[in-house]
């Protein structure tokens, strides 16, 4: 569990409960259906709890995310650290990389559906296509990175392949792969609402996309905030955690 000072707690709620007071005096002075207020979203939000599918909706989104997620970094890292090592990999790689980079996830998705059909594996394949080059930038010029001197020191104490690697490799590209899970987590967030808005027949994007349809505003925000704070509670009790038991090493 993560640990926080006072402090900071403080400023967490603070913030949020800032946020929440000026979304209430806007909803107030504009008094129409376009903004309901945090309490009638939370309301709503009750209300989806219990009697909707809210909680199947969102577990199916957050089997997308993990999925395409560790697909993404395993491949991504992979790759980069290829490239960062072989400097003729990486010139033949480089503009590949550089199309990857740029082409439009939309694109991407249209294009998995159309190849593969409207089914799971396009849904996973489109949002893994989309990361990918993202990731492979991050870890590659971590790879380049790499202090040599402490690896020509492990080669003289005659370490293992295995726990050079282990022990004196990774640990160098800890920050680079905390910094391509950070920039790639809030991507595919995105990336798989966007799929399943186009393709899927269930998720939140589904749902934001069916409630659109009808012009349900409250129902659009509840989700928002359920997704929302799924997003706090995974970057609190999850991304941060790691990050600090990662970075242990530097001090």
């Amino acid at each position: 569990m993560p640990t926080f000072k006072n402090g900071e707690l403080s400023i967490k709620f603070l913030s949020i409960a800032v946020f929440i007071l000026l979304w209430q005096l806007l909803a107030y002075f504009l008094n129409n259906d376009l903004l309901p207020g945090p309490l009638i979203v939370s309301s709503g939000f009750w209300d989806h709890l219990v009697e909707d599918d809210l909680l199947f909706h969102l577990s199916i989104t957050l089997m997308r995310v993990a999925a395409s997620f560790f697909l993404a970094l395993i491949i991504g890292t992979f790759v980069g650290v290829i490239m960062g090592n072989y400097p003729k990999i990486d010139s033949a790689l480089d503009s590949l990389l550089i199309i990857g980079l740029n082409i439009p996830a939309l694109v991407t998705i249209i294009l998995c559906y159309v190849w593969f059909g409207l089914n799971e594996f396009a849904a996973i394949c489109a949002v893994v296509v989309n990361k990918v080059p993202v990731v492979i930038v991050t870890i590659r010029e971590g790879a380049r990175a790499i202090d040599h001197k402490l690896m020509q020191v492990a080669y003289t104490f005659k370490l293992s392949r295995r726990t050079m690697f282990q022990k004196v490799y990774i640990p160098q590209l800890y920050p680079y792969l905390i910094a391509a899970s950070r920039s790639g987590l809030s991507l595919i967030w995105k990336i798989v609402l966007v799929v399943e808005l186009l393709g899927r027949s269930d998720g939140v994007g589904f749902k934001l996309g069916t409630f659109f349809q009808f012009f349900d505003i409250t129902s659009i925000l509840v989700y928002t905030l359920a997704f929302a704070l799924v997003v706090l509670v995974t970057e609190n009790c999850l991304v941060q955690p790691i990050e600090s038991r990662l970075s242990r090493w530097r001090l």
